[in-house]
C-alpha cells in the first residue's frame, strides 16, 4: 500500500523564547523538522506538514523538499483538528497514513520501517507507536484491557492509577486512511474538547475505532522518541544524537580519542583507522576518508569531502571543499569553497578569502596536486595554484599561478639599526 506521512508542526513552542518556530530549531546545523522529513524519505510518496506558528517560515523551509505539501491549521485546536487538514487532499485516497510529530528529530528511518512492517503484518487498521519508561511523566498512558490496546489517556486527563502506567504513546500512528478518515470528522463534530486543554486529541480515535483492528507497537529504543519542549531539551537531544553517532563511528572502526569532547553530525561518513581528536565539531554532511587525522580544535561545517591520509590540524576551519589524498593542513587556517589536490602542504595562517563583501559572492580556491602553501598567505578567490607550484609565505594571492613557479608578495626587509634606543 501506498504511505503517505502527516508532521504536526504547528506548535507555538512558549518554551523556547524565540521568534523561530520550534520546528525550525536545529541540531547539527539542520532543522528539527528536517530531521523527521528525512527520516520518513524513501519509506513515504508524500508528506503533509500541519504548520501554524510562523507558518510562512515553515513553508519557505519544506519548499526545498520534492513531495512535501504545507497545510495550515488555525487556530491550532488539537492533533487531531490538525490531521484533519489534509482530508480534503486526500478524499480519494486508499492507502496509509503515518503521522508523527516534527519535533522528534531523533526518530530513524530504520524504526519507522520496522513500525510500518509490524502494522502490515498485523494487518491492523490502526496502529500506535509505544514505549516503556520507569519514569513515564509527561506523557499519555497506553490502557490495555486483556493485552489489547483500547485507549490513550493524555496525562492531564489520568487519573492516579492510570498515572502508574508506565507503557506510554510515542505520538506516532498509522493507519488505513478509508476506515480512519471518518474518525476526524466524527471527533470534531461530536466531541467537544472536554480534556484540560480543550482540544481535540488524536489519542480519542482509540476508543472510535472499537470494533477495529488496534494494535501497539512498543519502540525498541525510548530515546528515539525525546520530544523538544525548550532549549533545554534541544541540548540534550544533540547530545544523545552524538553519543549514538560516536558509537556508530567508533564500531565501525573509527577512533575518537574523548567521546565527551567530540561531536560529529549524524550526516557525515568517516573511513576506518581515522582518528577524532578532543574538541573537534563536525556539522553537516561531510564525507572523511580513510587514515585521517582530524583535530583537536578542528571544525568542519559541512559539505567537506576529504580523501584518505589527511590531516586538519588544530584550530583549522573547512567549509564547502574538498581536499584530496595524502593533504596536510595542520595549523591555523581557514578552507573554503576550495578544491585541493593530492599531496599539498597548506602552512599554518594560511586564509582561503572566499567572499567578496561588495558583492557578497563566494568564490572558488583551487590548489592542485603537490602545491605548497607556505605560512600566513591568503588567497585571494577566484584563484588557481596549478600543480607543483610554492607560495612563498606571507604572501596575498591575487592572480592565477603556473605550475611549478614559485610566488612571492613580500616587500624588501628594511632594517633600522639602533631605531629602539633613538
Amino acid at each position: 500500500m501506498d504511505i503517505k506521512a502527516v508532521i504536526l508542526a504547528a506548535g507555538r513552542g512558549t518554551r523556547m523564547k524565540s521568534q523561530t518556530p520550534k520546528v525550525l530549531h536545529e541540531i547539527f546545523g539542520k532543522p528539527l523538522l528536517g530531521c523527521v522529513l528525512e527520516s520518513v524519505s524513501g519509506l513515504v510518496s508524500e508528506s503533509f506538514v500541519i504548520a501554524g506558528h510562523q507558518a510562512g517560515l515553515v513553508e519557505e523551509f519544506t519548499a526545498g523538499y520534492d513531495g512535501v505539501k504545507t497545510v495550515i491549521q488555525s487556530p491550532q485546536s488539537g492533533t487531531a483538528d490538525a490531521v484533519s487538514k489534509v482530508c480534503p487532499l486526500l478524499d480519494d485516497y486508499n492507502g496509509l497514513v503515518l503521522v508523527l510529530c516534527g519535533d522528534t528529530p531523533l526518530i530513524t528511518h530504520e524504526t519507522l520501517a520496522e513500525f510500518i512492517e509490524f502494522h502490515n503484518k498485523a494487518n491492523s487498521d490502526l496502529t500506535v507507536m509505544s514505549a516503556v519508561f520507569e519514569n513515564p511523566a509527561g506523557y499519555g498512558r497506553i490502557v490495555r484491557e486483556n493485552n489489547q490496546l483500547k485507549r490513550i489517556v493524555e496525562e492531564k486527563d489520568a487519573s492516579a492509577q492510570q498515572k502508574a502506567i508506565k507503557e506510554v504513546n510515542a505520538g506516532i500512528y498509522l493507519f488505513d486512511w478509508v476506515k480512519i478518515k471518518p474518525a476526524f470528522s466524527h471527533l470534531t463534530a461530536n466531541i467537544t474538547a472536554d480534556n484540560a486543554q480543550k482540544e481535540y486529541y488524536l489519542t480519542d480515535i482509540i476508543e472510535w475505532a472499537d470494533g477495529l483492528n488496534v494494535n501497539a507497537y512498543t519502540l525498541k529504543n525510548n530515546e528515539e522518541i525525546f520530544g523538544i519542549n525548550s532549549r533545554a531539551h534541544l541540548a540534550q537531544a544533540a547530545k544523545i544524537m552524538n553519543r549514538l553517532t560516536l558509537e556508530k563511528l567508533m564500531d565501525n572502526g573509527v577512533t575518537i580519542v574523548d567521546p565527551d569532547a567530540v561531536w560529529v553530525s549524524p550526516d557525515t561518513s568517516i573511513g576506518e583507522d581515522t582518528v577524532i581528536y578532543p574538541s573537534t565539531y563536525i556539522e553537516g554532511k561531510n564525507k572523511i576518508g580513510k587514515n585521517c587525522k582530524i583535530g583537536p580544535f578542528a571544525h568542519l561545517r559541512g559539505g567537506v569531502e576529504i580523501g584518505d591520509n589527511v590531516k586538519i590540524g588544530n584550530f583549522v576551519e573547512v567549509k564547502k571543499s574538498k581536499i584530496n589524498s595524502n593533504t596536510n593542513a595542520g595549523h591555523l587556517s581557514y578552507i573554503g569553497d576550495s578544491e585541493v589536490g593530492s599531496g599539498v602542504n597548506i602552512g599554518a595562517g594560511t586564509i582561503t578569502a572566499n567572499y567578496n563583501a561588495v558583492t557578497k559572492t563566494k568564490s572558488k580556491t583551487v590548489l592542485k596536486n603537490n602545491v605548497k602553501i607556505g605560512s600566513n598567505s591568503v588567497l585571494v578567490a577566484p584563484v588557481e595554484i596549478e600543480e607543483g607550484a610554492n607560495i612563498g609565505a606571507g604572501s596575498v594571492i591575487t592572480k592565477n599561478i603556473p605550475a611549478h613557479a614559485l610566488a612571492l608578495t613580500r616587500s624588501t626587509l628594511k632594517v633600522v639599526e639602533n631605531w629602539v634606543k633613538s
